[in-house]
Protein backbone atom coordinates (compact mmCIF):
# COMPACT_ATOMS: atom_id res chain seq x y z
CA UNK A 1 0.00 0.00 0.00
CA UNK A 2 1.32 3.67 -0.44
CA UNK A 3 1.60 6.20 1.83
CA UNK A 4 -0.73 8.74 0.16
CA UNK A 5 -3.48 5.77 -0.21
CA UNK A 6 -3.41 5.01 3.62
CA UNK A 7 -3.64 8.54 5.03
CA UNK A 8 -6.69 8.51 2.11
CA UNK A 9 -8.23 5.84 3.53
CA UNK A 10 -7.46 6.81 7.00
CA UNK A 11 -8.79 10.04 7.00
CA UNK A 12 -11.97 8.45 5.62
CA UNK A 13 -12.77 6.14 8.32
CA UNK A 14 -11.65 8.44 11.23
CA UNK A 15 -14.14 11.70 9.80
CA UNK A 16 -16.97 8.95 10.06
CA UNK A 17 -16.66 8.44 13.80
CA UNK A 18 -15.18 12.37 14.18
CA UNK A 19 -17.74 14.95 12.16
CA UNK A 20 -15.83 17.61 14.04
CA UNK A 21 -12.81 17.21 11.88
CA UNK A 22 -14.58 17.23 8.22
CA UNK A 23 -16.11 20.54 9.89
CA UNK A 24 -13.45 22.26 11.15
CA UNK A 25 -11.70 21.57 8.01
CA UNK A 26 -13.94 22.58 5.63
CA UNK A 27 -14.44 25.71 7.85
CA UNK A 28 -10.39 26.64 7.89
CA UNK A 29 -10.79 25.68 3.89
CA UNK A 30 -13.33 28.46 3.20
CA UNK A 31 -11.56 31.09 5.20
CA UNK A 32 -8.61 29.92 2.01
CA UNK A 33 -6.29 27.68 4.46
CA UNK A 34 -4.36 24.90 2.67
CA UNK A 35 -4.94 22.26 5.80
CA UNK A 36 -2.08 19.83 5.95
CA UNK A 37 -1.63 17.31 8.74
CA UNK A 38 1.47 17.25 11.11
CA UNK A 39 0.58 13.86 12.86
CA UNK A 40 -1.54 10.62 13.41
CA UNK A 41 -1.90 8.58 16.48
CA UNK A 42 -2.98 4.98 17.17
CA UNK A 43 -3.38 3.34 20.56
CA UNK A 44 -2.88 -0.39 21.27
CA UNK A 45 -2.07 -2.71 24.04
CA UNK A 46 1.67 -4.40 24.37
CA UNK A 47 0.42 -8.00 23.44
CA UNK A 48 2.93 -10.15 21.08
CA UNK A 49 2.10 -9.32 17.85
CA UNK A 50 -0.10 -6.03 18.68
CA UNK A 51 2.62 -3.93 20.49
CA UNK A 52 5.12 -1.41 18.96
CA UNK A 53 7.77 -3.93 18.13
CA UNK A 54 4.95 -5.35 15.40
CA UNK A 55 3.97 -1.89 14.57
CA UNK A 56 7.35 -0.91 13.69
CA UNK A 57 7.61 -2.90 10.17
CA UNK A 58 4.31 -1.75 8.95
CA UNK A 59 5.21 1.78 8.91
CA UNK A 60 8.78 1.07 7.88
CA UNK A 61 6.93 -0.23 4.34
CA UNK A 62 5.58 3.22 3.81
CA UNK A 63 8.86 4.98 4.56
CA UNK A 64 8.96 5.41 7.95
CA UNK A 65 11.52 5.59 10.60
CA UNK A 66 11.22 5.27 14.62
CA UNK A 67 13.21 8.53 15.14
CA UNK A 68 12.34 9.23 18.86
CA UNK A 69 10.40 6.97 22.05
CA UNK A 70 8.60 8.61 25.30
CA UNK A 71 7.38 7.24 28.32
CA UNK A 72 4.23 8.03 30.08
CA UNK A 73 4.51 6.29 34.04
CA UNK A 74 1.38 8.02 35.30
CA UNK A 75 -0.65 6.20 32.65
CA UNK A 76 1.52 3.01 31.96
CA UNK A 77 2.12 4.26 28.49
CA UNK A 78 5.32 4.50 26.02
CA UNK A 79 5.14 5.51 22.48
CA UNK A 80 7.40 5.88 19.72
CA UNK A 81 7.45 8.34 17.45
CA UNK A 82 7.82 8.11 13.62
CA UNK A 83 8.95 9.81 10.41
CA UNK A 84 9.63 9.76 6.80
CA UNK A 85 13.28 10.84 6.96
CA UNK A 86 13.49 11.77 3.05
CA UNK A 87 9.92 14.00 2.83
CA UNK A 88 9.68 16.45 5.68
CA UNK A 89 5.83 16.83 4.46
CA UNK A 90 4.44 13.62 5.33
CA UNK A 91 2.77 13.79 8.55
CA UNK A 92 4.61 12.19 11.69
CA UNK A 93 3.48 8.99 13.46
CA UNK A 94 2.59 8.60 16.88
CA UNK A 95 2.08 5.14 18.19
CA UNK A 96 1.13 4.44 22.13
CA UNK A 97 1.08 1.17 23.72
CA UNK A 98 -0.69 0.37 26.88
CA UNK A 99 1.88 -1.79 29.35
CA UNK A 100 -0.93 -4.45 30.47
CA UNK A 101 1.22 -5.48 33.23
CA UNK A 102 0.70 -2.52 35.60
CA UNK A 103 -3.07 -3.21 36.27
CA UNK A 104 -3.96 -5.01 38.82
CA UNK A 105 -5.10 -8.94 38.03
CA UNK A 106 -9.25 -8.32 37.63
CA UNK A 107 -7.76 -5.47 35.14
CA UNK A 108 -5.95 -7.98 34.01
CA UNK A 109 -8.39 -10.61 33.14
CA UNK A 110 -10.59 -8.76 31.69
CA UNK A 111 -7.84 -7.54 29.16
CA UNK A 112 -6.82 -10.98 28.18
CA UNK A 113 -10.52 -11.87 27.97
CA UNK A 114 -11.42 -8.84 25.71
CA UNK A 115 -8.14 -9.56 22.78
CA UNK A 116 -8.64 -13.46 23.49
CA UNK A 117 -9.63 -13.60 19.89
CA UNK A 118 -6.39 -11.85 18.40
CA UNK A 119 -4.26 -13.90 16.71
CA UNK A 120 -1.68 -13.57 14.07
CA UNK A 121 -0.50 -10.17 14.02
CA UNK A 122 -1.83 -6.75 13.05
CA UNK A 123 -1.63 -5.06 9.16
CA UNK A 124 -1.36 -2.17 7.69
CA UNK A 125 -4.99 -2.71 6.79
CA UNK A 126 -6.15 -3.39 10.24
CA UNK A 127 -5.12 0.39 11.51
CA UNK A 128 -8.17 1.52 8.82
CA UNK A 129 -10.70 0.66 11.33
CA UNK A 130 -10.66 -2.56 12.71
CA UNK A 131 -12.59 -3.93 16.08
CA UNK A 132 -10.79 -7.21 16.35
CA UNK A 133 -11.77 -7.30 20.20
CA UNK A 134 -14.47 -9.60 21.91
CA UNK A 135 -17.43 -7.17 23.04
CA UNK A 136 -16.78 -6.13 26.33
CA UNK A 137 -19.99 -5.79 28.69
CA UNK A 138 -20.57 -2.51 30.09
CA UNK A 139 -19.43 -3.41 33.38
CA UNK A 140 -16.10 -4.71 31.98
CA UNK A 141 -15.60 -1.41 30.11
CA UNK A 142 -16.84 0.67 33.16
CA UNK A 143 -14.16 -1.03 35.10
CA UNK A 144 -11.39 -0.75 32.72
CA UNK A 145 -12.32 2.71 31.83
CA UNK A 146 -11.98 3.50 35.46
CA UNK A 147 -8.16 1.72 35.74
CA UNK A 148 -7.28 3.50 32.46
CA UNK A 149 -9.45 6.07 30.18
CA UNK A 150 -6.97 5.10 27.62
CA UNK A 151 -7.75 0.98 28.19
CA UNK A 152 -11.57 1.99 28.28
CA UNK A 153 -11.39 3.63 24.71
CA UNK A 154 -9.21 0.75 23.39
CA UNK A 155 -11.89 -1.17 24.11
CA UNK A 156 -14.94 0.05 22.46
CA UNK A 157 -12.98 2.15 19.26
CA UNK A 158 -10.23 -0.91 18.28
CA UNK A 159 -7.67 0.07 15.95
CA UNK A 160 -7.98 3.59 13.84
CA UNK A 161 -6.57 7.01 13.97
CA UNK A 162 -7.22 8.41 17.45
CA UNK A 163 -6.66 11.77 16.07
CA UNK A 164 -5.37 13.73 12.89
CA UNK A 165 -3.89 17.22 13.56
CA UNK A 166 -3.62 20.63 11.29
CA UNK A 167 -0.32 22.25 11.16
CA UNK A 168 -0.43 25.38 12.12
CA UNK A 169 2.51 26.29 10.43
CA UNK A 170 0.86 25.70 6.98
CA UNK A 171 -2.08 27.64 7.85
CA UNK A 172 -2.20 31.71 6.09
CA UNK A 173 -5.16 33.40 8.14
CA UNK A 174 -4.33 32.32 11.21
CA UNK A 175 -0.69 32.47 12.52
CA UNK A 176 -0.69 31.16 15.84
CA UNK A 177 -2.60 28.93 18.49
CA UNK A 178 -3.87 31.42 20.07
CA UNK A 179 -5.76 32.58 16.80
CA UNK A 180 -6.99 28.63 16.26
CA UNK A 181 -8.29 28.89 19.87
CA UNK A 182 -10.10 31.36 19.30
CA UNK A 183 -11.78 30.55 16.19
CA UNK A 184 -12.57 27.06 17.54
CA UNK A 185 -14.40 28.59 20.67
CA UNK A 186 -16.27 30.97 18.50
CA UNK A 187 -17.91 28.38 16.61
CA UNK A 188 -18.52 26.53 19.65
CA UNK A 189 -16.26 23.78 19.62
CA UNK A 190 -15.52 22.57 22.85
CA UNK A 191 -11.38 22.18 23.78
CA UNK A 192 -9.43 19.72 26.01
CA UNK A 193 -8.93 21.91 29.17
CA UNK A 194 -6.70 19.55 31.01
CA UNK A 195 -3.51 21.34 32.10
CA UNK A 196 -4.85 24.64 30.17
CA UNK A 197 -6.11 25.05 26.42
CA UNK A 198 -3.11 26.01 25.22
CA UNK A 199 -0.47 23.27 25.90
CA UNK A 200 3.33 23.91 25.80
CA UNK A 201 5.41 27.00 25.51
CA UNK A 202 7.38 28.65 22.08
CA UNK A 203 10.82 28.03 24.08
CA UNK A 204 9.19 24.03 24.57
CA UNK A 205 9.17 24.30 20.52
CA UNK A 206 5.65 22.93 20.48
CA UNK A 207 2.32 24.22 21.41
CA UNK A 208 -1.08 22.02 20.85
CA UNK A 209 -4.81 22.33 21.50
CA UNK A 210 -7.28 19.91 21.12
CA UNK A 211 -10.83 19.30 20.74
CA UNK A 212 -12.89 16.77 23.02
CA UNK A 213 -13.61 13.56 21.39
CA UNK A 214 -16.73 13.13 19.65
CA UNK A 215 -19.04 10.32 20.45
CA UNK A 216 -20.64 7.18 19.39
CA UNK A 217 -23.13 4.79 20.65
CA UNK A 218 -21.70 1.32 21.66
CA UNK A 219 -23.75 -1.77 22.25
CA UNK A 220 -21.82 -3.67 24.93
CA UNK A 221 -22.02 -7.49 25.16
CA UNK A 222 -24.94 -7.68 27.31
CA UNK A 223 -27.00 -5.77 25.49
CA UNK A 224 -26.84 -2.49 26.83
CA UNK A 225 -26.56 0.92 24.76
CA UNK A 226 -23.83 3.79 25.84
CA UNK A 227 -22.34 6.65 23.79
CA UNK A 228 -18.55 6.40 24.58
CA UNK A 229 -15.87 8.52 22.95
CA UNK A 230 -14.48 8.29 19.70
CA UNK A 231 -12.12 10.58 17.87
CA UNK A 232 -10.62 14.27 18.10
CA UNK A 233 -9.04 16.47 16.45
CA UNK A 234 -5.52 18.43 17.56
CA UNK A 235 -3.64 21.52 16.33
CA UNK A 236 0.35 21.74 16.42
CA UNK A 237 2.63 24.77 16.41
CA UNK A 238 5.85 23.72 15.89
CA UNK A 239 8.98 26.38 16.42
CA UNK A 240 12.81 26.49 15.57
CA UNK A 241 15.88 25.21 17.26
CA UNK A 242 18.89 26.77 17.63
CA UNK A 243 20.33 25.43 14.56
CA UNK A 244 16.99 27.16 12.59
CA UNK A 245 15.27 23.84 11.90
CA UNK A 246 11.94 23.28 13.24
CA UNK A 247 11.33 21.02 15.87
CA UNK A 248 9.84 17.23 14.78
CA UNK A 249 9.73 15.49 18.48
CA UNK A 250 6.73 15.40 20.68
CA UNK A 251 6.85 16.93 24.35
CA UNK A 252 5.73 14.18 26.78
CA UNK A 253 3.86 16.69 29.36
CA UNK A 254 2.13 18.12 26.18
CA UNK A 255 1.17 14.64 25.31
CA UNK A 256 0.05 13.79 28.45
CA UNK A 257 -2.73 15.73 28.86
CA UNK A 258 -4.04 15.39 24.90
CA UNK A 259 -4.28 11.64 25.86
CA UNK A 260 -7.11 12.98 28.46
CA UNK A 261 -9.12 14.39 25.29
CA UNK A 262 -10.79 10.98 24.57
CA UNK A 263 -12.04 10.61 28.39
CA UNK A 264 -15.03 10.01 29.66
CA UNK A 265 -17.08 13.26 30.79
Amino acid sequence: MHRSEFFELLWKQYTKVTPQAQKIQSLLQTRGDIVRNDHVAFRTFNIDGYDLQAITPLFESLGYQVFDSYQFPDKYLRALAFVVPDDPTAPKVFFSELLCEAFDAEIQSIIQDLTSPLDDSLSLHDLLGSYPFKTPTLQQYSMLADASEYAGWLSTMGYQANHFTVNINALTTLHSIDDVIHLLEDHHYPLNAVGGIKKGLPEDLLVQASTLADSVGFTFADGQQQAVPSCFYEFAHRFADRSGELFQGFVPTNANAIFESTDRR
